[in-house]
């Protein structure tokens, strides 16, 4: 893997690599690195070098320290990118969606230099991924999964309403509705995504809440759904009215319903990210009534 890197550092443009490290990469994280002689490239990944070498998504897979099944399983987000490492080439959709996998990997990868700070060194990158940065990381991991599961949500989101978006952000949709009013779509925290009615005067109405779950773990599942239940909890203080949770619901919703009894609504994550299946039409149809769209 290291001598794959170092093949697509030579074939890559170096002011390119270089100008989208200082794009991914936190400052404090590039320093600690320096300072321990590691190159940023060997703990962070940027498009630059993953378009040139597809199949070094596996060399960033070994650094959280995650397997094959698990990365790249039914209702993963990564799931997406599995061929690059398989077969070496990437497709224009997964380089269209290398940034967001490079930003959130970054997140995770930067918490963890700063957490081994002093004892990172060159040799924990070269020749000890899995026993040294793999269960270091596992906290981190866990979270870059639920971020990916998120952006992709509401990626999905986004496409459904998009026949009547007013204004588009990163993270942030206005929409106009059927009845010419205001609804914004949020990404945020507690909860993930927020649907609200905006008024005239400037006041808004906390209408869903939405939780999102991106890990395939059976055996942590319904720890999953007790996690989507505090953060309903915290919504409820908001002002919201109505909590649904996207999660994988492989283990049965009945062991999920016991640990979240405020989720109204259950949608599948792989079908509602994969855009397929009864949870994906459901989750459609649900965006559009509570935002007041037609569906197209």
């Amino acid at each position: 893997m290291i001598d794959a890197l170092s093949e697509a550092l030579a074939s890559a443009d170096p002011k390119e690599v270089k100008r989208q490290l200082n794009e991914y990469v936190p400052k404090d994280a590039q320093r600690i690195l320096a300072a321990a002689g590691v190159r940023d490239e060997y703990v962070f990944p940027v498009p630059a070098i993953l378009e040139a070498k597809p199949s070094l998504v596996g060399y960033y897979r070994l650094l959280l320290g995650t397997p094959k099944k698990t990365f790249y399983g039914t209702g993963s987000v990564m799931k997406q990118f599995a061929s690059m490492e398989e077969r070496y080439v990437a497709r224009p959709s997964q380089v269209k969606a290398l940034p967001i996998f490079c930003e959130t990997i970054s997140a995770g990868l930067a918490d963890l230099v700063r957490q081994m700070r002093p004892a990172v060194t060159d040799r924990d990158v070269r020749e000890l991924p899995l026993l040294t940065f793999g269960p270091q990381l596992q906290g981190g991991r866990n979270n870059i999964i639920g971020q990916l599961a998120t952006e992709a949500v509401f990626a999905t989101i986004a496409e459904i309403v998009a026949g009547n978006t007013v204004t588009s952000e990163a993270k942030r949709l206005t929409i106009k509705n059927e009845s010419g009013r205001a609804v914004i779509i949020a990404l945020g925290a507690d909860p993930d995504v927020r649907i609200q009615e905006k008024f005239d005067d400037g006041s808004t109405l906390n209408n869903v809440a939405i939780e999102i779950k991106g890990g395939t773990d059976a055996s942590n599942a319904q720890n999953r759904a007790g996690e989507a239940e505090k953060s309903h909890a915290k919504a409820r203080t908001k002002g919201f009215r109505d909590f649904w949770t996207v999660i994988s619901i492989e283990v049965g919703l009945a062991k999920l319903q016991d640990a979240s009894r405020s989720t109204r609504v259950w949608f599948d994550a792989a079908q509602v990210i994969g855009r397929s299946g009864e949870d994906w039409e459901r989750f459609r149809q649900q965006i559009a009534s509570a935002v007041g769209v037609r569906l197209s």
